[in-house]
């Protein structure tokens, strides 16, 4: 899940053009990190070709029909729904996506109107590669990007809402100079060493602004650690006692941890920092690609695949776009005891992070290209 550009250009590319800024900005606001399966010790999201292109399939004659569908508006909605849902159980129940930081406002400009429900219905906003990361391990993230992902996450925090910065450092130079630029805007900094995101990283040697107060609300976070591939454990009692041994205000986990769902008691054992202080544990969970890694994947469906599953990623074998509006697909997300988020909140999570928030970005494009493909 690597940065890669859009097929054309979009509302949000024809305003940023009006502004003066290079038509390239929004390519950076697609998701990156998503679980690898618990036998891989591998991960990475793959590397955009030459013209920033991952390779997803075009539009398939049969898929025409997605194109009445706003994209944006309907991810949006699904936000939202399952905020929603999930507060009628646990009132404060954290609720972060993950990039597609256009969403926030109605014309996917920084400076546009804000998408008031959207930004209401969440806690915060992730954004990768902030300052490193582009495309690969401490590559310094180019200005433009740089400055447009900045303006979108100051945009969030004036809206009340908290920024996560994660950037995938290089060398401890660069992770200092990732905790010092969110120190700066007030974003909440993790520089990993890793895009693995399967390691605890060993710098800073504690987290930015350690802390033994109790932190109950995102607000309250000085730090977190996002910790979602279990590859480097030997076990999941080994994953479990070293995340516990850390002083973080915030985990971003998996709900499974080498396909063995996280338990009540374990989610609460994780809840306490090693100085004492309560601390926020949030699950990861994607909505806009399936995985035929998770509990609920069916064998018979790469044989005949629901309506709702669009193409593999080439670059992330095993994961799939969705059509994330279809009402089967989210039933798999929420709504009955067996759903993801159910057994989420079942296991005792403060929240959810959400991911593949941008995969209204690979809709988008399709519709492009089956509208060039219809002209020429």
């Amino acid at each position: 899940m690597k940065l890669r550009t859009n097929g054309g250009i979009s509302l949000a590319l024809q305003i940023l053009a009006g502004l003066g800024l290079a038509l390239c900005l929004p390519a950076c606001l697609e998701s990156n990190p998503q679980p690898m399966p618990a036998t891989e010790l591998n991960g990475g999201g793959g590397i955009p070709d030459a013209t920033g292109s991952k390779g997803l399939d075009a539009m398939a004659p049969e898929d025409r029909h997605d194109e009445a569908v706003d994209y944006r508006l309907e991810m949006r909605s699904l936000v939202q729904e399952i905020a929603g849902y999930a507060r009628t159980s646990n009132p404060g129940f954290v609720v972060i996506p993950q990039n597609g930081l256009e969403l926030l406002t109605l014309d996917g400009a920084p400076d546009g109107p804000l998408a008031q429900d959207y930004v209401d219905a969440i806690d915060g906003c992730g954004q990768e590669d902030l300052n490193f990361g582009y495309p690969e391990l401490g590559d310094v993230t180019p200005a433009d990007m740089h400055d447009l992902l900045t303006a979108f996450l100051d945009r969030l925090e004036e809206a009340g809402r908290n920024a996560l910065a994660i950037d995938y450092c290089g060398d401890d130079g660069q992770a200092d100079e990732s905790i010092s630029f969110a120190d700066e805007h007030g974003f909440i900094a993790f520089p990993a060493d890793r895009r693995e995101l399967d390691d605890i990283p060993t710098y800073p040697p504690e987290p930015p602004g350690a802390n033994a107060e109790d932190v109950t609300e995102l607000a309250q976070a000085h730090n977190f650690l996002y910790l979602i591939n279990p590859g480097e454990f030997e076990s999941k009692q080994e994953f479990l006692d070293a995340v516990a041994s850390t002083d973080h205000d915030l985990l971003v986990v998996d709900a499974f941890v080498f396909d063995d769902p996280l338990t009540q008691d374990e989610v609460e054992g994780l809840k306490t920092k090693a100085n004492g202080g309560r601390r926020l544990v949030i699950s990861y969970m994607s909505i806009g690609e399936a995985e035929d890694y998770r509990f609920y994947w069916d064998a018979q469906w790469k044989e005949s695949p629901p309506s709702w599953l669009a193409a593999e990623n080439p670059d992330w074998e095993g994961n799939y776009k969705v059509r994330y509006w279809d009402p089967a697909w989210q039933a798999i997300l929420f709504g009955s005891p067996d759903s993801y988020l159910d057994r989420i909140l079942a296991a005792g999570f403060d929240g959810v992070y959400l991911d593949i928030i941008d995969a209204f970005q690979w809709f988008e494009d399709r519709r492009e290209r089956a509208t060039d493909e219809a002209g020429d």
